[in-house]
């Protein structure tokens, strides 16, 4: 944490090792949150670079070195949505969806461990995969998302309930396939 502290005062100074140094410490796991939006590595490198040049321009604003990694990735987290505001048409529809039920929960230790995450955010569509990212990863609240989005809270609701359950889908069909390839 030393490190830390001390680059963030460099960094402050405008001191290009302290960015260096902030930047090798941070990037790869902001380039994940990024990917994790955006789905495309790309424009999530491109994100990054957008996110890490805001973040030294604006590094006064962060007053404590403690802080800086939470700061840093809600910079992270708003350039990614608004990258997909500019870019990406989503659409969302206010159906309401049941909660998911009884839901077969019969995995076993080995495949939790097998499951890979960025796989199946890579084929979860947009509008699910925003969603459920803020409301698992950032902890926003249904108001705050439909704020944020520009929806209504009840699609918000309605589209982390179809996100939950495309994701069981999602498992079970891998599991499913795993069953009769063997």
């Amino acid at each position: 944490m030393r490190n830390l502290e001390q680059n963030f005062k460099l960094a402050k100074e405008q001191d290009r090792r302290g960015q260096k140094a902030l930047y090798e410490m941070f990037s790869a796991k902001m380039l994940a949150i990024a990917n994790s939006y955006v789905n495309n590595i790309h424009d999530a490198e491109d994100i990054l670079m957008n996110s890490f040049f805001t973040c030294f321009s604006k590094i006064d604003d962060c007053r404590e070195w403690k802080s800086f990694q939470f700061w840093l990735r809600k910079i992270v987290v708003n350039n990614s949505i608004n990258f997909i505001r500019k870019s990406k048409n989503i659409l969302y529809t206010d159906v309401e969806v049941e909660e998911i039920g009884n839901v077969d929960q019969s995995w076993d230790e080995e495949e939790m461990e097998e499951l890979n995450m960025e796989e199946i955010f890579s084929a979860m569509p947009d509008g699910y995969r925003l969603i459920f990212n803020l409301y698992v990863f950032e902890e926003k609240k249904h108001h705050e998302i439909a704020e944020i989005l520009n929806i209504s809270e009840g699609t918000s609701k309605s589209q982390l309930s179809k996100s939950k359950k495309w994701i069981v889908d999602f498992l079970k069909k891998r599991k499913d396939e795993k069953k009769y390839a063997e």
